[in-house]
């Protein structure tokens, strides 16, 4: 399993409380997961970059079609800045049609706690994805 580790752009120092967003991808085929690992270096590139951004780290699954982000942000409008900025906004649109499902969990936590855990962020997506299914 391929794992970028947990890199901060950006020192949450001066900061009491981040905004935590983790996600789930999954590709329709193995034939898309090529495409999208390499739309996901891209985006990784630019978080690195990214004012706001206090970490980040992704977790992809090859063979299971998966991929998973967690990050922290010094806000919701940081976070908005980065997705709705070139690349990051070029690639959801051109990832959509090969998608399979999506989640998204946010959640406000203490610098303190950074960074979050894979566990922690797992949890919360799967807790996510049953509300999702059951339309909640």
């Amino acid at each position: 399993m391929p794992t970028l580790p947990w890199t901060v752009p950006n020192s949450p120092e001066g900061h009491e409380s981040a905004l935590i967003m983790a996600s789930r991808f999954e590709v329709r085929s193995l034939k898309d997961v090529p495409r999208f690992f390499l739309n996901s270096l891209a985006a990784w590139r630019q978080v690195r970059k990214a004012p706001g951004a206090f970490g980040a780290s992704l977790v992809a699954r090859p063979f299971k079609r998966t991929f998973q982000t967690l990050s922290a942000w010094e806000s919701r409008e940081q976070l908005t800045a980065f997705v709705t900025t070139e690349p990051h906004r070029s690639i959801m649109k051109a990832m959509r049609p090969t998608m399979s499902g999506s989640t998204f969990v946010f959640w406000d936590a203490s610098v303190a706690e950074l960074p979050i855990t894979w566990a922690e962020a797992e949890r919360r997506i799967g807790e996510q994805a049953v509300k999702d299914a059951q339309g909640s």
